[in-house]
């Protein structure tokens, strides 16, 4: 049985994807054909245009052109010139939203995960859906998780304080 989450998974509003994804497996095939799972136990929601930390605030260009694609799209972004981190597109066709992948189990930061899945350019506007290399899978786990405000985007005023950062709830278990 295939496990890999549908096109309907990620057709949601972002603030119902991203929690729901806590608890499911990234997966990830290698150059080499090893196949490595990670649980995800860390996401954050962007949310469209209005969203001042949302890349598509500044209105589509050739960076956020992906965001406002098909559900289940890979949106990856250099920061730091150094590290790719990892997205995934949510909602409607042309509303741009998506989830950041933040931490799963083993691996604790967004900069990390892409180093160690070998993130590039290359992942740009490809589909989790399809993706022989890259993919979602889903779980029989459904963590408890907390909600805090995301990080790192102190320039997004009230923005900034939305507690659209979830957290699998390590006590809870």
């Amino acid at each position: 049985m295939d496990k890999r989450l549908p096109r309907e998974f990620f057709e949601r509003d972002v603030l119902d994807v991203a929690p729901d994804l806590l608890g499911k497996y990234l997966v990830r095939r290698f150059d080499s054909g090893d196949i490595h799972r990670f649980q995800i136990t860390e996401v954050e929601a962007y949310r469209g245009e209005e969203d001042k930390a949302c890349h598509a605030a500044k209105g589509r260009t050739k960076r956020t052109e992906v965001l406002y694609s098909e559900p289940g799209t890979i949106y990856v972004y250099l920061i730091y010139g150094m590290y790719w981190l990892l997205n995934v597109v949510t909602g409607e066709k042309d509303c741009p939203q998506a989830v950041l992948i933040r931490g799963v189990k083993e691996i604790s930061g967004p900069g990390r995960i892409g180093k160690f899945l070998k993130l590039d350019a290359s992942f740009y506007g490809e589909s989790f859906l399809i993706s022989d290399r890259l993919w979602f899978e889903d779980s029989d786990d459904k963590p408890l998780y907390k909600t805090t405000p995301r990080i790192g985007i102190d320039y997004a005023g009230e923005w900034r304080d939305l507690e659209w950062r979830f957290v699998v709830d390590e006590d809870s278990k």
